[in-house]
């Protein structure tokens, strides 16, 4: 998958905090970001570190409010129906582009009704179990999966998110018959996963490496061709005899879409020049997510090829809408 990254060098590390970026006047009031699913989620974390260095730059307040439910349709939709004017804004995953994909009736469609304003990162998934489970690779777990799926349930935070899409994908390379559970967010997901409800989960590294590092769930294998700085004593799914299993999720902030193209490319330029910042590189690496900038066309062409992409891995599934 061809990934571009804008440069996040010279130009946006010599502009101290505070400093004026050239283009329309905004925000000019309090800005509201709408984040799609619950608390606690790697949706949420990118959410409220956009938002903290937006308020600290531009003197307004900035406030994250969580509407979860309908596989993050009720966030988006309340923002494409939003005033077009910059200060209502949503801030999401790769699922919120295949909303259609996964839902026979969502409501809206992101890809029309929502104006793609920056890509702010991406991460790859962490598949992890209880640690009261025995297996302790990805082979043991497929093998066990295979002997008795009726023990090895997966839990789906979200429709069409990047967890589900490499859950569908080693499903399908295991052959097993596997439920697969959807969740309204990762953190439900969790809970279950942590109370034993569920077998296993995939979701982006953000949200699942505190409960590994902590002991409370197993890393298994992260979907990715190589390992992650953040934790590279956990192996990749290359190396564990799937690498097909590539699914990785990426974040970004939308509007709606009647947003003016120079209040997007204000906003976008604010984000570029927050994601360049050390303290905010260093705070998401550390969660396993690659921060990168990407906006404009760039960014309409990732979508693109994202969605036809997702579209292929669930036909070949013989995934239907719900």
């Amino acid at each position: 998958m061809i990934r571009r990254r804008a440069l996040l060098g010279a130009a946006a590390s010599s502009l101290s905090m505070g400093h004026a970026i050239a283009g329309p006047v905004w925000p000019t009031r309090p800005v509201r970001i709408v984040v799609p699913f619950a608390a606690g989620g790697s949706v949420d974390v990118m959410g409220r570190v956009l938002a903290q260095r937006l308020q600290e730059r531009s003197g307004q307040p900035v406030t994250v409010e969580n509407r979860s439910g309908a596989n993050g349709t009720i966030g988006g939709i309340a923002v494409s129906q939003a005033a077009p004017d910059g200060h209502t804004l949503l801030v999401s995953a790769s699922i919120q582009t295949i909303a259609r994909l996964v839902m026979r009736n969502p409501g809206y469609d992101p890809l029309t009704d929502l104006k793609p304003i920056a890509r702010t990162g991406e991460g790859p998934v962490l598949i992890a179990i209880n640690p009261n489970r025995p297996q302790t690779t990805l082979a043991e777990l497929a093998e066990a999966a295979r002997a008795r799926p009726q023990d090895w349930s997966f839990g789906v935070g979200s429709l069409g998110s990047a967890g589900h899409l490499g859950t569908v994908e080693f499903v399908r390379q295991i052959g097993a018959d596997l439920t697969m559970a959807p969740y309204r967010g990762t953190a439900p997901a969790l809970a279950d996963l942590l109370g034993g409800s569920i077998g296993a989960h995939m979701d982006p590294m953000l949200a699942m490496l505190p409960p590994v590092r902590a002991g409370t769930l197993r890393g298994l294998a992260l979907t990715a061709p190589r390992r992650n700085a953040a934790a590279p004593e956990i192996p990749t799914t290359a190396e564990a005899g799937f690498p097909s299993v590539d699914a990785h999720s990426w974040w970004a902030v939308w509007g709606p879409a009647r947003l003016p193209d120079e209040i997007s490319a204000r906003i976008a330029e604010e984000m570029r020049v927050i994601i360049s910042e050390a303290g905010v590189q260093a705070r998401l690496a550390g969660l396993g997510i690659v921060p990168l900038f990407e906006s404009g066309r760039e960014f309409d062409a990732y979508i693109g090829r994202d969605f036809e992409r997702a579209e292929a891995l669930l036909r070949l599934a013989r995934v239907q809408p719900e």
